[in-house]
């Protein structure tokens, strides 16, 4: 097992030059963009299965571009199978466009130019499978890229929960179990794909007309006067088409604009890098006018107000870093204790 790597202990100023040489370590090179340079901060962990590489990678926003060179295109060629954690991520390829959030997963090539954004913070599990090895597994030659499968029932729930539970047990597995337990991912995989197949062409384009709106959404969520009619417009549909397609999905479009706002304050109440602003700053920056209704939607949202809501966060991150003190202390005590033994 690697490593694990982070940012956390490093200056701001060196955050992004690290991140940049441990990620190309395992993806190549990659052209990369990061929106707020001195905020920045991210993870990456990866762990081996059955001798494929799963590879977890946690940050705040980012964006890339990867043009894989002539040589990923034969042997070395694989498919990543990514498996959104937390946040909202798009990714692009082939000219279709997928945005996943928490517990959707996709499937890209690396054999063709993809890229990958994110407008907040954002945590992905990326598995790579070798091009003829997915196409055996799967038993098709053409493998559909940035396709959503969905996450929240289904086997598409199955299929997330599986992912995460071999992530996180791969140090437990003896190797005879990971490729049994592999053997299970790869036909729950394939039986989702097949779905996405049998799916295509029946609402392919609705898919990405509501693919354009959440990403024009995602872009101005920051704009108080983001509504229906301004969204309409930028769609090229009207006002009542754009109230169906919400409605065909069990959700209206103030209500997800109202939904995805609150993640966005939720996350930023719970950044420790944040608590100089104050509640009704950062409900503001998110489009909120005001403090009162946002502090009512939050608790309707989440149970708890967002002052209890956000001390409870401070004092598990207080606590996370006493508990990680102490380990310090005493692998130090430890260790002199080792040194200090005679010979």
């Amino acid at each position: 097992m690697s490593q694990p790597f982070s940012t956390g202990q490093l200056s701001p100023s060196d955050r992004i030059d690290a991140w940049q040489w441990k990620a190309r370590q395992i993806c190549g090179d990659c052209r990369m963009h990061f929106p707020k340079n001195l905020l920045f901060h991210g993870s990456i962990d990866s762990r081996k299965i059955g001798g494929l590489e799963w590879t977890r990678f946690s940050s705040s926003a980012i964006s890339f571009m990867k043009t894989p060179p002539e040589t990923a295109r034969s042997e070395n060629r694989c498919c990543i199978v990514i498996t959104q954690l937390r946040g909202v991520r798009r990714y692009s390829q082939d000219g279709a466009a997928v945005i996943l959030q928490p517990g959707d997963s996709t499937l890209i090539d690396s054999g063709h130019p993809w890229s990958s954004d994110c407008p907040g913070e954002c945590t992905r599990l990326y598995l790579r499978v070798p091009r003829w090895m997915m196409e055996n597994r799967l038993r098709m030659s053409e493998i559909p890229v940035a396709r959503r499968i969905p996450g929240k029932a289904g086997l598409g729930a199955t299929l997330f929960h599986l992912t995460t539970s071999l992530y996180d047990e791969a140090e437990l597995l003896k190797p005879e179990e990971g490729g049994a337990v592999l053997e299970g991912y790869f036909e729950i995989l394939s039986a989702c794909i097949g779905r996405l197949r049998e799916d295509r062409g029946i609402g392919h384009e609705g898919t990405e007309l509501c693919l354009r709106i959440q990403t024009f959404i995602e872009a101005h969520l920051a704009e108080p006067s983001l509504g229906p009619a301004e969204i309409a417009s930028a769609a090229g549909i009207s006002v009542r088409h754009l109230h169906r397609l919400f409605s065909l999905k069990g959700h209206t479009v103030g209500g997800w604009i109202r939904g995805r706002r609150l993640q966005q304050c939720r996350s930023d109440l719970a950044d420790p890098r944040l608590r100089e602003r104050s509640i009704t700053e950062i409900a503001f920056l998110w489009g909120f006018s005001d403090s009162a209704h946002f502090s009512r939607s939050f608790r309707r949202q989440f149970g708890l107000c967002p002052r209890v809501f956000r001390t409870q966060a401070g004092l598990k991150t207080w606590n996370d870093e006493r508990d990680q003190g102490v380990r310090d202390f005493l692998r130090t005590e430890i260790a002199e204790l080792r040194c200090s033994k005679p010979n």
